[in-house]
Formats: structure tokens, C-alpha cells, sequence
């Protein structure tokens, strides 16, 4: 390579890291994620009580996880073109406001038709969240950088579950089931009212020093990206192949994801026989495998980058192929051990392998999309993953009431998650190009 050449790669890439108060909004990202998954996890942990009270069978906790899951995915598609026609803060300000009201509303409910109606309106007002932290990760962080950002606060949908066993079990066994929706309801109501006053987009932060805006506006990033000014069309970005990959893979890792959410407490406290006191605590395990998941997997596409050994979206992939693949293995393995430390260990491996990929899959939104579109394609690929994946709760449950045993739907779950390589690894490959 010329000293020419040298030079012209070395001006293209990123200055060297300023400041730290981009980091600083990871935090807002990732507390309202957890807050998100609060509100997600506590039908798993009150299913066992509103089974008993409310005559509910395995099959109608698996149906109000599949309304949840579909209302969720059907809703991605207008939500990312509202983020990024009329911006993040307002749009996810009324979304979790919406979400916090659904969860409250829940602990009310005394049939299951209500029940539905409360998951419904949970799945409008989520349905935004991880889109907006998609496109605000693209405001504040250079490319490189959007791996460990992104692994940092999608962990937050595996720190909801891993803390909710034993802190909500708690609220439970000294209040009720009901409880739970009041307490997670009430809390997403706090953090609105704190996100509102102390959020700022970059360009209107008070705190960012120059040099550190700077860093962050030498790779595209740094300012509020409209739809309207893309000259690709929000309809036409599914004909772009890397999108359609991108569905594909993420229906294969949340179709399993959903089968861990929905019944990972129900599955220990049936098939290990434990207490429902121990539910909460063996049941958060796996999560904190999933939260070492999401870091470690995002550190690793930096580091990637960082030391040139691949591009910010070649590396992304390289670590979501692999997990997958680790992924598939673990799964299948679970229905095959007796062991409940070896069932916790199998289990917490898996989610871990699961969890990169969803952190990868999140930030490749940013390296894929244009900067004006990335809350559209974040939540084009979530819509592809929800909308096939809302389905296995209710195939589970099924599975569980027809056989009395999950074994098969481990076993399908584990391959389903495998083939999420071959969509990563071989249909996405360029990121689109606004035309010219």
C-alpha cells in the first residue's frame, strides 16, 4: 500500500475517543429497556398464581404471550417510520407512558378477555422502545463504537428478567399477583418524567464538550437524521436483500427468545420440581448469562474493528454467525438432562449465545441503514423477528399440554435459533446506498 493510500485510510477513520457523556445516555437506553422487560417478564413470574385463581391453562399463558408478541411485531413497522418522521424523544416518551398504563391496567383483570386486551395494548406502546434506542445510538456513537453501545443496553431486555424473578416473586408471595403490574406499572411512570426533563439529542446536549462532538460527527454520527430527507423510500427498503436477512435471522433467534421469556420459570418449576420460591432465584440465572452475552459480544465487534481484522458490519456478523451456531447446541442439549445445575448452566449458556446476537442484530440496524432510516430498518428486522416468533408461546404451550413434556419444543427451538446463522452469514451483506 502507498503512503498515499496509508494516509487516505488513516483521514477516514474516526478521530480518537473524547469524553464520556455519550456514554452517559447508554444509561437512559438501558434503564428504560429494563423497565420495558419488567413489564414483559411479570406475566412469567405471576402465571403460576393467575393460573390457580383465574383457571388458566398452559396454553392460555402461551396465547398471551403469542397477542403480546404479534400486537408487538405488527406495530414495529409504523412505530420506526414514527421515530424517525417526528423524532425519538417525543415518540418514546408516549410510548412508555402507553406501556406503563397497559401494565398497571393488567393487575385488574379478572378473565382472560381482559387479559387479552391488556396485552394488546402492551404490545402497541413496547413496541417502540428498541427502535428508538437504535436510532439514538446512531445520533450518539461512530460506528465502531455502536456494537458495545447497542450490547450495552440491549442487555436491558436480560437484566428485566434476570432481576424480576427474585424482586418481583417477592412482591408476590407478600401481596398478590396483582401487585407485580401495579409496582412495574408505577415505575415506568417515574422514569418517563426524569427521561423528559434530563434527555437531549447531541446537538442540543449542554454537557458535550466540542472535542467529543467532534469524535462523534467524524464517522456520521451527531445529529437528528429526518426520514423526509432520505431519498430512499420507507416502501422500498424491503427490497433490499441485506433486510430480508435480516428478518429471517431475527424470526430464528426470537422464536426461541420467546419460549425462555414466557416459560423458563414454569419450565424449571415443572420439569426440576422446585419451590416457587426457588423459581426466582434459579430463574434469574440464565438472564445474568444472557447480560455477559450482549457486553462480551458487542466488545468483541469493537475490538474487531478497532484492530482492522474486520469492517464494523463484518464483524457484527462474524459474531452472530458463531453464537447462533453455539446457540443451537445448547438448546437442543436442555431436554436431555435431569441435573437442575446442569439444566441452569445449559440454559444460561444459551441465552448468553442468544443475547449476541440480538445486540449485534441491533446495531448492524446502524451499519445497514441509512442514518436518516435506522429506527425503520431497527424495526423492520424486529418486526420480522416478532411477527414469526409470537407464535412459539403458543406452540410451546400447546406442545407442553398435548405431550406433559418441552422436550420437542426445545429441540425445534435450538435448530430454529442455527438457522439465524445462515440468514446473517449469507443474505446480509451491503449496507443500502442512497441514491445519488
Amino acid at each position: 500500500m502507498s503512503n498515499l493510500q496509508m494516509e487516505t485510510k488513516r483521514s477516514q477513520l474516526p478521530l480518537e475517543s473524547k469524553g464520556k457523556v455519550r456514554w452517559t445516555v447508554v444509561f437512559w437506553l438501558l434503564v428504560g429497556g429494563m423497565i420495558n422487560y419488567f413489564d414483559r417478564a411479570n406475566l412469567a413470574i405471576a402465571a403460576p398464581e393467575m393460573m390457580k385463581e383465574l383457571n388458566l391453562t398452559n396454553t392460555d399463558i402461551g396465547l398471551l404471550g403469542t397477542v403480546f408478541s404479534w400486537t408487538y411485531a405488527m406495530m414495529q413497522l409504523p412505530s420506526g417510520w414514527l421515530i424517525d418522521r417526528f423524532g425519538t424523544k417525543r415518540v418514546y416518551s408516549i410510548a412508555v407512558t402507553w406501556w406503563s398504563i397497559a401494565t398497571f391496567l393488567t393487575g385488574a383483570c379478572n378473565k382472560m378477555s381482559t387479559l387479552i386486551a391488556t396485552r394488546v395494548l402492551l404490545g402497541i406502546g413496547e413496541a417502540p422502545c428498541f427502535p428508538t434506542s437504535a436510532k439514538v445510538t446512531s445520533y450518539w456513537f461512530p460506528k465502531k463504537e455502536r456494537g458495545l453501545a447497542t450490547g450495552i443496553w440491549d442487555s436491558s431486555s436480560k437484566w428485566g428478567p434476570a432481576l424480576a424473578p427474585p424482586l418481583l416473586t417477592m412482591i408476590m408471595l407478600a401481596y398478590g399477583w396483582r401487585a407485580l403490574f401495579y409496582v412495574t406499572g408505577a415505575i415506568g411512570i417515574v422514569f418517563v418524567l426524569f427521561f423528559l426533563v434530563y434527555y437531549r439529542n447531541p446537538e442540543k446536549s449542554r454537557r458535550l464538550s466540542k472535542e467529543e462532538m467532534e469524535y462523534i460527527r467524524s464517522d456520521g454520527a451527531g445529529a437528528e437524521h429526518n426520514i423526509r430527507d432520505s431519498k430512499v423510500k420507507w416502501r422500498d427498503l424491503f427490497k433490499y436483500r441485506s433486510v430480508w436477512g435480516m428478518i429471517l435471522g431475527f424470526f430464528c433467534t426470537i422464536w426461541t427468545w420467546n419460549i425462555f421469556l414466557t416459560f423458563l420459570p414454569l419450565y424449571l418449576k415443572e420439569t426440576q420440581h422446585i419451590t416457587l420460591a426457588q423459581m426466582g432465584i434459579y430463574s434469574s440465572i440464565p438472564w445474568i448469562g444472557g447480560i455477559i452475552g450482549n457486553i462480551t459480544g458487542g466488545y468483541i465487534t469493537k475490538k474487531m474493528a478497532d484492530k482492522g481484522l474486520a469492517s464494523p458490519i463484518a464483524a457484527k456478523r462474524a459474531v452472530i454467525c458463531t453464537s447462533a451456531i453455539l446457540a443451537a447446541i445448547s438448546i437442543v442439549f436442555v431436554p436431555f438432562v435431569n441435573s437442575l445445575g446442569i439444566t441452569v448452566a445449559l440454559l444460561t449458556m444459551a441465552l448468553g449465545f442468544i443475547s449476541a446476537i440480538t445486540g449485534s442484530a441491533w446495531a448492524l440496524a446502524g451499519d445497514i441503514a441509512p442514518a436518516s432510516m435506522v429506527a425503520s430498518v431497527g424495526a423492520i428486522q424486529n418486526f420480522g423477528g416478532y411477527f414469526g416468533g409470537a407464535f412459539s408461546p403458543l406452540a410451546t404451550g400447546m406442545i407442553a399440554d398435548a405431550t406433559g413434556s418441552y422436550a420437542l419444543a426445545f429441540i425445534s427451538g435450538g435448530i430454529i435459533a442455527g438457522c439465524a446463522a445462515l440468514c446473517y452469514g449469507f443474505i446480509v451483506k451491503e449496507p443500502i446506498e442512497e441514491p445519488r
